[in-house]
């Protein structure tokens, strides 16, 4: 038989350990920053052509990847910016739901604003926020394929 006392604090515990579960879970699944990204099915799935050398990527689960995918196939002169990323001013705005990631990786692929569409090759921490469009799913090779200038690549859907 348990103690007045006894059930006291096991309820304690209890609320504790539901509070702490109910902050992770809040913490962990109220990001922005780290949008989904969807599973590699050809709907989900474009590339990126550079020279010689193909690029898988995977879009993310948001409005802008898919209005970005949408105006696939695309020819871009993409030009360097700060020793770690390629820009282009896109034509039209896409749909923006920026947030601070906090690191970019390697392989990143991100909106700035509503028009400039960012591939970055590098890992670096960054305070700007983005709009993320999607990932190179090995981005073994692309700060080389990618080059210190400026670049034309070709995104597509297949």
């Amino acid at each position: 038989m348990t103690t007045p006392l006894a059930r006291k604090l096991n309820t304690r515990k209890f609320c504790a350990h539901a509070m702490g579960l109910m902050l992770g879970m809040l913490v962990l699944g109220g990001s922005q920053a780290a949008q989904p990204v969807n599973p590699n099915t050809k709907e989900s799935t474009m590339w990126i052509s550079i020279a010689e050398r193909r690029f898988a990527i995977s879009l993310a689960d948001n409005p802008a990847a898919r209005a970005f995918a949408a105006q696939l196939p695309m020819t871009l002169d993409m030009e360097e910016l700060n020793g770690n990323e390629k820009m282009f001013d896109l034509p039209t705005a896409l749909p923006q739901n920026p947030s601070r990631p906090g690191t970019i990786r390697n392989g990143d692929l991100m909106l700035y604003g509503a028009r400039t569409l960012v591939l970055f090759y590098m890992t670096f921490d960054s305070s700007y926020s983005y709009t993320r469009l999607g990932r190179v799913d090995d981005p073994t090779g692309l700060e080389q394929a990618l080059g210190q200038r400026g670049v034309r690549v070709i995104f597509s859907k297949d």
